[in-house]
């Protein structure tokens, strides 16, 4: 048989799967690896496609099958999943079964009344123009990125349904839902016969609004999470302990979910003493920020982002060290109260 496909460049070491762990996400049948990869920064125009690849890369070989995209994520909107698309068939191609990746619509993406918010229109149109720009014929999980208040949650909550059943997704999820609209997204989903497979809110020692309420309900409700930020932008870790340097998140002026003014005498100093206690783990606080997260039972998977592919090697580390003593929790707490 004569086969017109290209020799793959990139082999996949045999033994991804041996030290990443993957628990069920909620009730379903889908299992998630413990660490997941965000293509939010670091895949735009502005960045080297030879580095995203070797992120992409090293994530798949250390047991990372999860990709995270969403249709602003950049800079420019749409950029990360044009990149993401190409390293894909560059690399991914025959991998494609084992991989799990998502996408997400619900902020601004183009101009015009049908760019942003929970719309029918704008969400399938949205998928669409995603499907083109990574290449695939589905995606894994397709969600809705934010609230809409403007439009009603039933509507797109059939839009999202509409996605399964059109085949364009094969599970659907939600993006920072407060724990009444999640209970209200989840029964309408379950009315519709496509249940919610998973919420994704921001979560870390900084911001742990989801503790309020939500995790409660998708534990009752049994739905999975994926929490990003764990590292707080990067301030959960030891790059801020002496200043800002020049080539970090906060110094990058196209980055303006984060920048200097955020980084207080007050966070560094819990930053510092959080940083004491992982040392006496044996960890990075990276890692410990990250098995914190873990943690939390209704946490299924923990988000990362990374620069270059040795960060995702020391995230994936943390799984390494994940179980805490009552009395490390309590130290946490402690610093983290005042």
């Amino acid at each position: 048989m004569i086969n017109h496909e290209p020799t793959p460049s990139y082999i996949a070491d045999q033994n991804r799967y041996k030290q990443m762990e993957y628990p069920r996400c909620g009730l379903s049948g889908l299992k998630l690896p413990k660490i997941s990869l965000g293509l939010w920064q670091n895949f735009g125009e502005v960045d080297a496609q030879s580095n995203a690849t070797l992120i992409i890369q090293k994530a798949f070989d250390l047991g990372i099958n999860h990709f995270d995209l969403a249709n602003n994520y950049g800079p420019p909107y749409g950029a990360a999943e044009t990149t993401f698309g190409q390293v894909f068939k560059r690399n991914f191609k025959q991998y494609r079964d084992e991989l799990i990746v998502s996408s997400k619509a619900g902020y601004d993406m183009w101009a015009g009344p049908f760019g942003i918010g929970g719309s029918r229109k704008y969400l399938i149109s949205s998928c669409d123009q995603s499907l083109k720009r990574t290449g695939l014929e589905y995606f894994d999980i397709f969600y809705h990125h934010c609230p809409d208040p403007d439009t009603p949650l039933e509507e797109t909550m059939t839009a999202l349904d509409h996605l399964v059943r059109s085949g364009k997704a094969l599970y659907v999820g939600i993006s920072n839902y407060r724990p009444a609209d999640c209970l209200k997204a989840i029964k309408i989903l379950k009315q519709l016969g496509t249940p919610l497979l998973i919420h994704q809110p921001r979560y870390n020692m900084f911001d742990r609004w989801i503790e309020d309420g939500l995790t409660d309900i998708l534990l009752d409700e049994g739905v999975g999470s994926m929490v990003f930020s764990p590292l707080a932008q990067g301030l959960l870790t030891d790059k801020y302990l002496d200043g800002i340097p020049a080539n970090s998140r906060a110094a990058r002026n196209e980055i303006v979910h984060f920048n200097a003014n955020q980084i207080t005498s007050e966070k560094l100093s819990k930053v510092k003493q959080l940083n004491t206690l992982a040392l006496k783990r044996g960890q990075t606080l990276a890692q410990m920020a990250i098995a914190w997260n873990l943690n939390n039972k209704a946490v299924t998977s923990c988000l990362v982002g990374a620069s270059n592919a040795a960060q995702v090697e020391v995230s994936v580390d943390a799984l390494q060290q994940q179980n805490f003593t009552s009395e490390e929790l309590q130290i946490i707490e402690n610093i983290l109260s005042v």
